[in-house]
């Protein structure tokens, strides 16, 4: 007996393809803010440490992907591609490079939140959230030359000014030169690339707009982090907190009281701490996380607001060690006498200045002695 059925799957094949690549390009818009949002959830539960292998190998083939749809997108330009035509190779690599730079984005801004001061770093981190969202609305702006290169450059600076430090197990100034010299070099590289891949396009559109862009953003985050305004990852401040005493049991340990804040203290500007004691001292504890081998030292600033002088006075700078390695910081104090009533701040620092942590309180003579809690931290 002779079949009259056809042998031959491939149309059906084809057809079930493309009714598939239809289908997301009507649900590739509420598809792309969801996992956006869910990219973000993701990575502040499952990020835990800036200095940990997979999270950096995380970034680093992230990179990989959107620096190489990058180049392809612009080889496929430089053909004549179509965004919006889901058939087409460019659509799917607009549609990658955009889900792996939300996150890149996403990862980053989890890593700088949790290093930095929002009242001193929100510029900074203001950048990423803008590139953060701009990935996300602004899609046709994959077909800008200018704008790929700026985000692939920000996303290479951003990395670097993290990496560089765990790298080299320094934190400064010379450190954050070397990590804007990574940076350029790697752009400098696609840039090549793309030059002599796609030289028509390249030499046609927007190079010096791609490299405006570039300039700027060197320039913008030069500008923060010699203002003090970025975050000094990899250091990041896990816990802290003022006492009225702390006793070292041993070292890391202590025994620590301090004074109720009540239901509502968590809404205020800080702690509200009422000194009883003609020249009471205060202790400032905290716990500052560092990476494996990255032994460095802190200061703990403690400022108090003359209004007088209409502004912060500093009363005294303590420094001290920190040894790196351990998951919930490294725990060290220090302690001021002679408090007097007023605002006051404890600001955690880099020695070149870079802001970790900030403590505030305002201190309120009284003769009403205040309800103490002890506790242990171990």
């Amino acid at each position: 007996m002779i079949s009259t059925m056809s042998a031959n799957p491939e149309p059906s094949r084809r057809s079930i393809v493309a009714g598939a690549r239809r289908f997301y390009a009507r649900i590739e818009r509420p598809f792309s803010s969801i996992s956006l949002i869910g990219g973000f959830v993701f990575d502040a539960v499952a990020l835990t440490r800036v200095d940990a292998f997979w999270e950096n190998f995380w970034v680093v083939v992230h990179l990989v992907i959107v620096t190489a749809c990058a180049i392809a997108l612009n080889f496929v330009e430089n053909k004549g591609g179509n965004e919006e035509n889901p058939e087409k190779l460019h659509f799917w690599l607009v549609n990658i490079m955009q889900f792996f730079f939300g996150g890149i984005f996403s990862t980053f801004l989890v890593f700088y939140f949790r290093s930095g001061t929002i009242g001193t770093s929100w510029p900074f981190l203001a950048i990423l959230a803008a590139a953060f969202i701009a990935n996300e609305r602004l899609k046709k702006h994959y077909a800008r030359l200018a704008f790929q290169i700026s985000l692939l450059f920000l996303s290479y600076y951003a990395f670097a000014i993290y990496l560089m430090p765990i790298l080299l197990h320094d934190i400064s100034d010379t450190t954050f030169v070397l990590s804007g010299g990574a940076a350029l070099a790697a752009i400098g590289v696609v840039a090549l690339i793309l030059r002599f891949g796609t030289r028509e396009r390249f030499e046609r559109r927007t190079k010096v707009g791609a490299w405006l862009g570039v300039l700027g953003i060197f320039a913008a985050l030069n500008l923060l982090y010699f203002a003090n305004l970025i975050p000094p990852l990899p250091l990041s401040l896990k816990d802290a907190g003022i006492y009225d005493s702390l006793a070292v049991n041993s070292p890391g340990h202590y025994t620590v009281t301090s004074q109720d804040q009540g239901p509502l203290g968590f809404f205020r500007w800080g702690d509200t701490l009422l000194l009883n004691t003609h020249g009471q001292a205060l202790y400032a504890y905290t716990a500052v996380f560092s990476p494996t081998a990255f032994n460095t030292t802190i200061v703990h600033e403690w400022q108090f607001y003359d209004p007088a002088q209409k502004g912060w006075v500093t009363r005294a700078r303590v420094k001290l060690p920190v040894t790196g390695g351990s998951d919930g910081g490294w725990r060290t104090f220090s302690a001021v006498s002679n408090i007097t009533p007023g605002p006051w701040r404890v600001n955690v620092l880099t020695t070149n200045g870079l802001l970790v942590g900030r403590l505030q309180f305002m201190a309120v003579a009284t003769n009403t002695p205040p309800q103490i809690v002890t506790r242990e931290i171990n």
